[in-house]
């Protein structure tokens, strides 16, 4: 097998948000111990001009060296027998690193992510980008989110919030679709609010800086 695709990008970042194209990334895991929990399951959907498709995503089951946690198989319902038939991380990472190199990835509460990715990417030669954006910090920006609770936003409440549709809960593919929907949303959102403030567009940069605050 060739070498995967680097997954980092060093592209200007002053440009309008609509000018890149993205990737939302979304994980189920056999639980949240970063010791001894695994990737079961992993969607990434790609935005590109500001829009995403149903269609020419990546959806992918990995058989886990060890059964979910009863926990976890009530949040996704994974279940040993779902996953007797999956393929190895061995062959979805790199069919992953493949999908989101040239893309600015986004995550909802993206520390799941960063956390069980990290590993896994390095694995292949491969660094979790250190700019991902995070809609439950842009939600919290825009008023959507509440910023002293101590704990993030609820996806599937966010979308609702936002009058979207919220597809297959708890499921990778669906969360990620969901996740670039409320993603496109409150970026037009925030947008909209800063065009009537001081009429300056919103950028990719700010987009990451929101997301780090």
């Amino acid at each position: 097998m060739g070498s995967a695709p680097s997954v980092i990008l060093g592209k200007r970042l002053a440009d309008h948000w609509r000018s890149y194209e993205y990737c939302a990334v979304d994980v189920e895991t056999t639980g949240l111990d970063l010791r001894k929990d695994e990737v079961i399951s992993v969607g990434a959907v790609t935005i590109s001009d500001g829009r995403f498709k149903g269609d020419g995503n990546l959806y992918a089951e990995i058989i886990p060296a060890q059964s979910p946690s009863p926990a976890s198989i009530a949040i996704h319902g994974l279940r040993d027998v779902d996953l007797s038939k999956a393929r190895t991380a061995h062959d979805v990472i790199p069919e992953l690193i493949a999908h989101i190199s040239g893309k600015y990835l986004i995550a909802h509460a993206s520390w799941v992510e960063k956390a069980f990715l990290s590993h896994r990417l390095s694995k292949y030669g491969q660094k979790y980008p250190k700019d991902v954006i995070d809609t439950a910090a842009l939600a919290r920006f825009a008023g959507y989110a509440e910023s002293d609770t101590g704990h993030e936003p609820s996806l599937e409440f966010l979308a609702r919030k936002l009058n979207l549709p919220v597809y297959t809960p708890h499921h990778a593919l669906g969360d990620a679709m969901t996740t670039a929907a409320v993603f496109v949303a409150l970026c037009s959102r925030i947008e909209q609010k800063q065009l009537s403030s001081d009429g300056e567009q919103l950028t990719l940069n700010q987009l990451l800086k929101i997301s780090k605050s």
